[in-house]
């Protein structure tokens, strides 16, 4: 009789397990509470910072710029700091057939400037005699030995031979100068000496030197760029925003720009390209992309490390609402064509179907459905269903 019992014993303990293993048990899920948040959407893109203005000086004259002894980041005054220094560059230096063609031009012009010497010789000797001869001229006409006519013709000639006078001289002065540009011709590189040095340019504009483009001492040509000089307190930010993100955006909008490895800062929209361009996409998709800009609103002191250049995040605000009824997404998913998230009631899953309004990619306001307090699953998994028992391990 008592072997019997402990068999029966034995045997209901056994079904006792068997039927607990196989009951179901609460599903483990993380709870949120549907509470009052404040919602707001937004655009968010990279953008990087730039400076408002910036100056390229170029070269005003060609020539040999001597060596920069500025740096990045270095301090500038408008109008009183040299950034940079040019002095005459030397001939280029000339090949054998050069030097050949030069010398005989040399040769030839000193022939030119002797002829022009003798002709000037000749007309100062031709009009020496004809004056003699308008003096005689003047004699005779008074003793009426010679006609009126006469002494006229002797005035001409002694003019005729003045002004030839005069363009001889004028002749030998264009020899002397083609002289001295077929000797200029022969003269090589390190023949000016100490030329007249130099032509300093001076900064525009004050702030700090951005970059330097070339450094060490070489000829340049008139219009090349130096270096760029900029005011680093001066900042903006551009961001290139997809097209149908940027109608919905108003100059003035609210903005807020962090990423870029300090406190994020305040600014605002301050313009809207009128033109896309089309943009190739990381995935290979084309894109148009609206260049947008902003203004910034803190204090460049709380900014002081962001620079020219600099990638930031941007994210402009389109729309705000305070102490909404809102859901966290990750409680949302479809059901069919409508939005639906499970309540917890009397410890069970509840599925509850949802009218939503405004959202961002952290909560989405609940017009009908839910209620304040209600307490639903986060990121349900597919044991959670209509009914089935749960287990809250994490609330938030």
């Amino acid at each position: 009789m008592l072997r019997r019992l402990i068999t029966l014993l034995v045997l209901a303990a056994v079904v006792a397990a068997v039927i607990w293993a196989l009951w179901p048990k609460p599903v483990p899920v993380e709870t949120a509470q549907v509470a009052r948040h404040d919602i707001e959407i937004t655009v968010e893109e990279e953008g990087k910072s730039r400076i408002r203005d910036v100056f390229t000086v170029s070269a005003p004259t060609g020539g040999q710029m001597l060596r920069v002894n500025l740096d990045a980041g270095d301090p500038v005054v408008k109008g009183m700091t040299v950034v940079a220094s040019i002095k005459p560059a030397d001939p280029a230096l000339l090949d054998a057939r050069t030097r050949r063609v030069a010398e005989a031009s040399v040769e030839s012009a000193r022939a030119a400037v002797d002829l022009a010497v003798a002709v000037v010789r000749q007309a100062e000797a031709q009009l020496a005699f004809l004056n003699g001869e308008l003096e005689r001229a003047k004699t005779l006409v008074t003793r009426g030995t010679i006609s009126e006519r006469a002494y006229q013709k002797a005035q001409l000639d002694a003019e005729t031979a003045a002004a030839a006078l005069e363009s001889a001289k004028a002749s030998l002065m264009v020899q002397r100068r083609e002289l001295e540009r077929a000797e200029a011709a022969l003269t090589e590189s390190g023949a000016n000496g100490s030329a007249t040095c130099c032509v300093d340019v001076r900064a525009p504009v004050s702030g700090r030197v951005l970059r330097v483009m070339i450094e060490s001492e070489q000829v340049v040509q008139a219009g090349t760029p130096l270096l760029q000089i900029g005011d680093p307190a001066d900042l903006e930010i551009v961001a290139d925003l997809l097209s149908r993100d940027a109608v919905q955006i108003k100059p003035g909008a609210a903005a807020i720009i962090d990423g870029w490895g300090g406190k994020a800062l305040k600014a605002k929209v301050k313009r809207i390209d009128p033109s896309a361009t089309t943009k190739i996409s990381a995935l290979g998709i084309e894109e148009q992309r609206v260049q947008a800009v902003l203004t910034l609103d803190d204090e460049p002191d709380l900014r002081a490390g962001l620079g020219d250049g600099f990638r930031v995040i941007v994210r402009i605000s389109l729309w705000k609402g305070d102490g909404l009824v809102a859901i966290p997404i990750g409680a949302l998913f479809r059901q069919g064509a409508e939005w639906a998230a499970y309540a917890i009631k009397d410890g069970k899953a509840e599925l509850k179907t949802l009218q939503l309004g405004a959202r961002n990619g952290e909560f989405a306001e609940v017009t009908s459905g839910l209620s304040e307090g209600e307490k639903v699953i986060l990121h349900p998994s597919d044991q959670v269903a209509d009914g089935v028992r749960v287990n809250v391990e994490r609330a938030n």
